[in-house]
């Protein structure tokens, strides 16, 4: 049978899904036959977001750096679908803007722990409760800023530099059993982003080759395609979904 994009029998959990980018890769999941876990901080978000997706779901709100919540909701998700076979790790936070030399480091503290140390320790939750045995594929959303250098996020960029690097090493430790990819958005329009993107909000042409911003459902389909068959033999690998940006040499798409 050839391979194809359908998920039907997988069951996926996706970190910071309750808007933005994890809500379109929760959606886009569910229309395509997986049974879908989205986790975030607040219940009320999650439950709104996951009742306008049509498909097999259930929500189950963690903090996306607590160890012992990400624990809870990996067998939640085991416990409520019978497994789980697709980690995506797209919880991140951002709670300091400004030169990196000047930040202080509770909020240095707080980007690292939710944003690098987080991925691992859901990764490791997963892997222990269920890929190890049963393989699967974790995908880690990234960003462009992980790969340039300078603008004013950079704390925020060096989380995502590091997450590129460790999921390269995971890819290695983790295969044959388990595919580990991520995903590098450009300048996607978000909540999240809005201080990035609203400043030419009014824009009909944006600096890069395909002259747009990009939208959460332009990763979401990415991340669908690295949670399918037809990345079978794709892993350690970071796909850049920007519009083109990177190779014009544009930060942010």
């Amino acid at each position: 049978m050839p391979a194809s994009l359908d998920l039907e029998g997988r069951v996926a959990l996706v970190t910071g899904a309750s808007k933005g980018i994890g809500a379109a890769i929760a959606r886009v999941y569910a229309e395509n036959g997986a049974s879908v876990m989205l986790s975030s901080r607040k219940r009320d978000a999650l439950e709104n977001t996951a009742s306008e997706i049509k498909g097999d779901t259930a929500v189950f709100a963690a903090h996306a750096g607590d160890p012992e919540q990400a624990a809870a909701c990996v067998a939640a998700t085991i416990e409520r679908f019978g497994g789980l076979d697709i980690l995506v790790n797209n919880a991140a936070t951002n709670p300091y803007m400004g030169r990196a030399i000047d930040i202080d480091l509770p909020r240095y503290d707080k980007t690292m722990e939710v944003n690098l140390r987080g991925p691992l320790v859901w990764t490791q939750e997963a892997w222990r409760q269920s890929l190890e045995a049963a393989g699967g594929a974790v995908i880690n959303i990234v960003s462009v800023g992980g790969m340039t250098f300078g603008g004013p996020i950079g704390i925020y960029d060096v989380t995502k530099a590091g997450l590129i690097h460790l999921t390269k090493h995971l890819a290695t430790e983790l295969g044959p059993q388990v595919r580990v990819n991520a995903i590098a958005p450009g300048l996607v329009k978000t909540d999240f982003a809005r201080a990035l993107w609203e400043p030419g909000a009014n824009s009909d042409k944006w600096p890069w080759p395909l002259g747009r911003l990009g939208t959460p459902d332009d990763v979401a389909d990415a991340a669908l395609f690295l949670a399918s068959d037809l990345s079978r033999w794709i892993t350690g690998h970071v796909l850049v979904v920007d519009g083109g940006g990177i190779v014009q040499g544009s930060r942010r798409g």
